[in-house]
């Protein structure tokens, strides 16, 4: 996978708006609203993103889920001009998506009492975890969107951050 700065050749191929389809979501606590723009936030800051058959952006993308089962991708030009509709199927994300989660408490429930060794092998660990599914997403997103590997991962923390239910 290559690095973002590397999959484009010029700076027009990028994400500029994010929004969400709050009515695809589950129902969420302020925490999680809060996590879900940090993700957004975080995507905005530095992206490559470019639909294969767009010669240019920037783009605004709409991301909604169908069915719980698939992530759907609406994007337009800032300018409105429309560059297609693309779905990426969640369910080979599902196992990862939970062991991510799994992990991720482990971490947090790690600070309080673990040595620094343990803490860095759960971090690891998590590390591993989102870097795989990263390269899931952009395998899945192949031959739709060229997307880069830190705009990878910051489209799986957000897939996760859209996934994460009240109570989890």
């Amino acid at each position: 996978m290559m690095d973002d700065e590397d999959i484009i050749g010029d700076d027009e191929h990028f994400i500029a708006e994010l929004h969400i389809d709050e009515a695809s979501l589950p129902v969420t606590s302020v925490e999680m609203q809060h996590e879900r723009r940090v993700a957004i936030f975080d995507l905005l800051e530095g992206n490559a993103f470019r639909p294969e058959s767009s010669e240019s952006g920037p783009y605004a993308v709409t991301l909604s889920l169908e069915d719980g089962k698939r992530l759907v991708f609406d994007i337009i030009r800032t300018n409105g001009a429309h560059r297609g509709r693309y779905t990426v199927s969640l369910v080979p994300f599902r196992r990862i998506i939970k062991d991510y989660f799994m992990i991720c408490e482990s971490y947090h429930n790690a600070i309080r009492t673990a040595t620094s060794a343990q803490i860095e092998a759960i971090d690891m660990g998590r590390r591993g975890l989102h870097n795989e599914g990263s390269r899931l997403l952009a395998d899945s997103l192949r031959n739709q969107i060229i997307i880069g590997f830190d705009t990878s991962r910051r489209l799986f923390t957000l897939i996760c951050a859209l996934h994460r239910r009240q109570g989890a």
